[in-house]
C-alpha cells in the first residue's frame, strides 16, 4: 500500500515538473531561446501583436503534451516551441480574423543592406528620369531646387512609414508589430473602420501601378516612332506591337523568370545615361546657361511637380523590404545614401541634357539626340521597357486577385484559381483585358510627360507624402516632439498644395494636347 501510495505521488511530481518546465520554454520561447526538449507542449493559436516580430526568420510546431497515467496532458496556456526544421504551423489567425502571415521561413534568404539599397535603386533610378529634362525647361533652377527637396522629403517619409511599422512593448523595446503599408492604414482606421485605410491605399496603388504599366507602353511606342521615322509605322501601331509582345505576361505565376533580366536592364539603362551625358558633355561650349532661369512656367510647373515626385516613389515596397534585411537598424543609413545619390544623378543628367537642348528639350529626351546615335539608345530603353512591365503589371493582378478573388475572405467574386492551384481559364482571360487595357490607355494619351506628372500628383504625392506623414501623426501622435509634428504637417500641406495643382495643371495640359490633336 505504502508503495502504491509512493508510486502515485511520484508521478504528480513528476506530472507537474513537466508542466512547470513547459511553462518556463515557453517564456524563453518568447525571448528567441530554442527550448530545451521535444517533450515540451507548446503553440500559440493566436499571432500576439507585441511578441510577432520574434517569430520573423522562426518556424513553429505544435509537440504533442506527454502522456500521464494513459491521458494526454493539455498544453499549457502561452507555451511555444519554435524550431528551425522546416516545420511549423499552418498561418494562424490574427485578433480581426486575418490570416498572419509569417514571412520568414528559414527558406526565405534575408538582404543585405546593399542589397536591399540596390532595389531602391532601382526604383527611384528607373527609365522616369528621361522626363526630368522636361522639368527643367518649365521650372528652371526652381526645378533642380525640386529635385532636391523631392529627394530629401521622400527620404524621411520613407522612415516614419516603417516607423509605424513598430511599438513599444512592456520592456520598452520596439517591436514590429504591422508587416505592410496596408496595415498600417488599417491601424489608422480603427477601430470604427478598420478597412477603410487599407481599401484606400490598394486603390491608390493599382492606379499606381496600372499607370506605371501604360507609361511603359506609351514610352515603348515613342521611342520606336522616333528612332525609325521614315518607317510607314505610327507610334499607335509600335504600341500595339509592344503589348503584342507583352501578353506572355498574362501567364505569369511569379516572377522567378523575369527577375533573372533585371540587374542587366539596370545596368543598362546605366550605361545609356552615361551614353548622354557623353554626349551632353561633348557640346559644352554650345551650352545655353542663359537660358536656365528663376522664374516659372505658373501653368506647366505644376505638371514638373508631379513628373519629379512620381520619379521618386517607392514607399510602396518599403516596409517589405525593410522586413526582409538582415539588419533592419540599417535601414536608416540606406535610406539615406540611395536617395542622395538619387538627387546627385538626376539633378546632374537633368541639368546637363537640359542645357545642351534648352528650349527645344523634348518629353523624352532620347528624342533630341542624332538619329544615328537616338535609335541605338531607344532600341536598349524599348528593351528595358518591355522588361520592366511585367514587374509593375504582377504586382497590380496581385493586388486586384487578393482583394475582389481571393478565396477566405469577403471577395465580390470567386476564386480564380481552381482547386490544384492552377488559374482558371476565366481568370487568365481577365489578365489578358488588363493587358489590353494598358494598350488602349496609351493609344488614346500618348504623352508621356503628362501622364507621368497626372501619376505623380495623383498618387505619386499621397502614397509618398500625404498618407505617410498623417499615418506617422495618428500613430506615434504621443510620442512625437514638437519639431516631427512641424515636419509631418508641414509636407502633408506642402504635399496637399502640389498634389491638387499637378493634377489639375495636367489634366489641362491632356485636355489642350487632345484639342490640338498633338503627339509626342
Amino acid at each position: 500500500m505504502a508503495t502504491l501510495i509512493k508510486s502515485k505521488l511520484s508521478n504528480v511530481a513528476t506530472s507537474v515538473s513537466n508542466k512547470s518546465q513547459a511553462k518556463v520554454s515557453g517564456v524563453f520561447a518568447r525571448m528567441g531561446f530554442q527550448a530545451a526538449t521535444d517533450e515540451e507542449a507548446v503553440g500559440f493559436a493566436q499571432c500576439d501583436d507585441l511578441d510577432y516580430e520574434h517569430r520573423q526568420g522562426l518556424q513553429m510546431d505544435i509537440l504533442k503534451p506527454e502522456e500521464v497515467s494513459g491521458e494526454a496532458e493539455p498544453a499549457a496556456e502561452g507555451d511555444s516551441h519554435y524550431q528551425r526544421d522546416g516545420t511549423g504551423l499552418p498561418p494562424s489567425t490574427s485578433k480581426d480574423g486575418e490570416p498572419c502571415v509569417e514571412l520568414a521561413a528559414q527558406g526565405k534568404p534575408k538582404i543585405t543592406a546593399w542589397e536591399a539599397g540596390w532595389n531602391v535603386t532601382n526604383a527611384i533610378q528607373g527609365m522616369f528620369v528621361l522626363g526630368l529634362p522636361y522639368a527643367i525647361l518649365h521650372g528652371g533652377y526652381l526645378g533642380l531646387f525640386l529635385i532636391i527637396f523631392a529627394a530629401v522629403v521622400c527620404c524621411y517619409t520613407g522612415k516614419i512609414l516603417i516607423a509605424c511599422l513598430y511599438e513599444e512593448n512592456e520592456d520598452g523595446e520596439l517591436v514590429r508589430v504591422r508587416d505592410s503599408y496596408v496595415d498600417i492604414a488599417n491601424a489608422c482606421c480603427a477601430p470604427r473602420f478598420p478597412k477603410l485605410g487599407g481599401r484606400v491605399v490598394n486603390v491608390a496603388q493599382i492606379i499606381e501601378l496600372i499607370m506605371t504599366c501604360v507609361l511603359y507602353v506609351v514610352v515603348s511606342g515613342n521611342l520606336m516612332y522616333n528612332s525609325f521615322p521614315n518607317l510607314p509605322v505610327s507610334q499607335k501601331s509600335w504600341s500595339i506591337l509592344a503589348t503584342a509582345i507583352l501578353l506572355p505576361c498574362a501567364f505569369l505565376r511569379n516572377l522567378k523568370a523575369v527577375s533573372k533580366f533585371s540587374l542587366l536592364c539596370t545596368l543598362a539603362h546605366f550605361v545609356i545615361n552615361i551614353l548622354v551625358i557623353a554626349y551632353c558633355l561633348s557640346r559644352a561650349r554650345d551650352w545655353a546657361w542663359d537660358k536656365v532661369k528663376f522664374y516659372i512656367d505658373v501653368k506647366k510647373f505644376p505638371i514638373s511637380i508631379g513628373i519629379i515626385v512620381f520619379s521618386y516613389t517607392s514607399q510602396i515596397f518599403l516596409p517589405s523590404l525593410e522586413g526582409n534585411m538582415k539588419s533592419p537598424k540599417e535601414f536608416h543609413s540606406m535610406m539615406n545614401w540611395t536617395h542622395i545619390a538619387a538627387c546627385i544623378l538626376k539633378g546632374l543628367f537633368a541639368l546637363v541634357a537640359y542645357l545642351t537642348w534648352a528650349d527645344e528639350t523634348k518629353e523624352v529626351i532620347t528624342d533630341n539626340l542624332p538619329s544615328t546615335i537616338r535609335a541605338v539608345v531607344n532600341v536598349f530603353l524599348v528593351a528595358k521597357a518591355l522588361l520592366s512591365y511585367p514587374l509593375p503589371f504582377f504586382a497590380a493582378v496581385e493586388v486586384l486577385e487578393k482583394s475582389f478573388f481571393q478565396e477566405g475572405r469577403i471577395a465580390m467574386f470567386t476564386n480564380c484559381y481552381g482547386v490544384d492551384g492552377k488559374l482558371k481559364s476565366w481568370g487568365l482571360a481577365l489578365r489578358c483585358i488588363l493587358v489590353v487595357l494598358t494598350l488602349f490607355m496609351a493609344m488614346y494619351i500618348p504623352h508621356f510627360a503628362l501622364l507621368m506628372g497626372l501619376t505623380g500628383s495623383l498618387t505619386g504625392a499621397g502614397l509618398c507624402f500625404l498618407l505617410p506623414s498623417l499615418f506617422h501623426l495618428k500613430i506615434l501622435w504621443r510620442k512625437l516632439q514638437w519639431h516631427h509634428v512641424f515636419f509631418d504637417v508641414s509636407i502633408f500641406v506642402i504635399g496637399s498644395i502640389c498634389s491638387v495643382s499637378g493634377f489639375i495643371h495636367s489634366l489641362e495640359g491632356l485636355i489642350e494636347a487632345f484639342a490640338s490633336n498633338t503627339s509626342d
